[in-house]
């Protein structure tokens, strides 16, 4: 075979005797759909290789079936178990991680005996595909040329005859191997979307496209490409007969959107109301992240309204379901947040401002009577749901360090001069105050920290306990008790509360933290 273009990736083989590794996409069934080059090399190849489901024909093999010359070895990589259920002492991950294993091993043989190996993919061979395992584990030590193909959902929209995306639509790529919920919030948040590995998946792929309210006009296309080709409204799928080859087309145009960003009403024509004299908005405190944190009036409200106003990561925090618009927005344009939902809210819709702990502390409560001061809302209610503070999710984890009289604080300046800040530290600190210490630190705030502490040292002893609670409630929670004067000031950031304790604050033999009702003058 002759050799790739200078632009090939992967080890070095000055002596020309190595054979070369070709990733080869073949496409996504019709085999006039192969690319002028991936025909030429694999009716060059000495070696065709191409994986296959146990005791079944490799589809990337069907595809190239006229191409590959008389001569070549053809080397089968046929997975050893295509579900979870195997008795590999690893489980399935083990046994699939042995067979990559086993097959890099394979093509590397013939590679070392100087044989060109065309290994096949169907589609595209870095687009869900296990030509990428073998890449991992041979381009290091073979020079190796990856040649793309048309991938099925290409195929697929052609087939359907169904745009996909226009101008500036955005389009995503989704699993339906995703838990339901992120299904359906993904599929929520884009414009145009792609399903691939549906099979006995679909039935929940089915229900999370109608609770992100892109049921209609979703597109179910099997096979595509190929004399088998069927593809249908997904609203008309029998869950039954759905290959794991097959794939869901969900179009742009399917998501249809005011200046507002609103779809359509689910209950139809005429049901979203113009201005309104009077209107609702609710802010919505969500706690510091576990859903069990969530209390039972702020799930009742996210159920009851159609519109779910946020910064990003507090907005996928709520479930999608049918009916629900999701607004997600950056961290530091509050009030605009806020005037977006309140014009929601005046137009007649049921709204939910979100934020994380509390949002009356230091989240958008404030924000929302902020812009709501403007008279053109003077006639919208402003109602507010409590959360789980982060302060009292890290004392819990700590023990009662808020037992008595205590503080809480900002340290991000961006409302407020460090003067401002640095009076307000000195005044706590002289009261003798325990203190919760929010937004410690940030990419661009690196000193505040340390700033704090030094100023809390002009009246604090430099034993005084503190407490330093990363992520609580989440997978990578961390609580670590400290002093005042041992504290690592680098390690704080934005992921962190601290609360620094008064005279009176005790820590136990065994780390917990609590600071006393009483205090003696």
């Amino acid at each position: 075979m002759s050799a790739g273009p200078a632009g090939a990736t992967g080890g070095e083989d000055p002596a020309g005797e190595a054979g070369r590794l070709y990733g080869v996409g073949v496409g996504p069934g019709d085999p006039e759909l192969i690319t002028l080059k991936a025909a030429r090399l694999i009716g060059a190849a000495d070696v065709v290789a191409y994986h296959a489901g146990r005791g079944k024909d490799s589809n990337a093999r069907r595809i190239a079936a006229g191409l590959i010359p008389d001569g070549a070895i053809e080397e089968v990589l046929e997975y050893p178990v295509t579900t979870g259920a195997t008795d590999h002492p690893g489980g399935y991950a083990g046994a699939i991680a042995d067979f990559y294993d086993r097959s890099a091993d394979r093509l590397a043989a013939h590679l070392a005996a100087g044989r060109d190996v065309v290994l096949l993919a169907e589609g595209d061979p870095l687009f869900y595909g296990s030509f990428m395992y073998m890449h991992d584990k041979l381009a290091g030590r073979f020079v190796t040329e990856i040649v793309p193909g048309i991938p099925a959902f290409a195929a697929a929209t052609a087939a359907a005859a169904t745009p996909l995306v226009r101008q500036t639509d955005v389009l995503t790529v989704l699993p339906g191997t995703l838990p339901e919920p992120e299904l359906a919030r993904r599929l929520a948040d884009t414009d145009g979307a792609i399903i691939m590995k549906l099979g006995r998946n679909f039935p929940a792929v089915r229900r999370a496209l109608e609770a992100a309210g892109r049921l209609e006009g979703a597109v179910y296309v099997e096979r595509a490409s190929t004399d088998a080709e069927v593809h249908h409204p997904v609203r008309d799928v029998d869950p039954a007969t759905v290959p794991y080859f097959s794939l869901i087309v969900v179009p742009g145009d399917s998501q249809q959107v005011d200046p507002f960003g609103r779809r359509p009403s689910p209950l139809g024509e005429g049901t979203v109301r113009d201005l309104a004299p009077d209107g609702e908005l609710h802010v919505v405190g969500l706690g510091p992240g576990p859903d069990h944190w969530l209390t039972a009036e702020a799930q009742r409200v996210l159920a009851d309204v159609d519109h779910v106003v946020g910064y990003a990561p507090y907005v996928d925090r709520v479930p999608q379901r049918a009916g629900l618009t999701r607004h997600c927005s950056g961290n530091t344009v509050e009030v605009d947040r806020a005037r977006l939902a309140l014009d929601l809210a005046r137009s007649g819709e049921r709204v939910a401002v979100v934020s994380g702990g509390d949002a009356g502390v230091f989240g958008m409560a404030a924000a929302v009577f902020e812009a709501a001061e403007d008279p053109l809302y003077s006639r919208i209610d402003v109602r507010v749901a409590p959360g789980v503070s982060a302060v009292q999710a890290v004392a819990a984890r700590a023990g009662a360090p808020i037992g008595a009289d205590f503080a809480v604080m900002s340290l991000s300046d961006r409302l407020k001069p460090w003067e401002v800040i640095s009076r307000r530290l000195d005044a706590i600190a002289a009261a003798d105050l325990v203190l919760a210490v929010y937004n410690p630190a940030s990419r661009s705030r690196t000193r505040q920290v340390a700033d704090a502490r030094d100023v809390l040292l002009r009246h604090r002893d430099p034993a005084t306990p503190v407490v330093v609670g990363r992520d609580v409630g989440r997978a990578e929670e961390s609580l670590t008790i400290t002093t005042l004067a041992e504290l690592d000031c680098d390690s704080v950031d934005m992921k962190c509360l601290l609360i620094v304790g008064a005279s009176g604050t005790r820590v136990t033999e065994s780390g917990r933290v609590w600071s006393p009702r009483f205090v003696r003058s």
